[in-house]
């Protein structure tokens, strides 16, 4: 029997945690992907093995974060991360607050030629 990896229940109290403490970042962003605007189903907080996603889109394989300053300091778990997502074979897509905050519309440039 194959191990489900994708939103476990495990993770479900924290995943709604994130959901209800977004950031304002996480909000901003959220505002653009939720409803299929892009055309794609984004979820928000979806969970893959013991990491939570900020934004996934499941028919693209797409996996959206946005780094805010604590993951200056977190380099190499955020690497870590980012290889486990893509032996998933999940496509990672990064971006940092400031970016969202100062440039929301290339951001979105960015993910919709991911989308294509």
């Amino acid at each position: 029997m194959k191990q489900k990896i994708s939103n476990i229940s495990l993770l479900r109290t924290n995943r709604r945690r994130l959901r209800s403490e977004s950031t304002p970042q996480e909000i901003m962003l959220w505002s653009r992907l939720r409803s299929k605007q892009l055309g794609y189903k984004f979820r928000r907080q979806h969970s893959f093995g013991n990491y939570i996603a900020d934004f996934y889109c499941r028919e693209k394989s797409l996996v959206v974060e946005i780094d805010g300053s604590q993951h200056i300091d977190q380099e190499r778990y955020d690497a870590k991360r980012t290889q486990f997502l893509e032996e998933l074979k999940l496509q990672v897509l990064r971006f940092g607050n400031n970016e969202i905050n100062t440039n929301i519309e290339g951001v979105m440039t960015r993910i919709m030629e991911l989308l294509e």
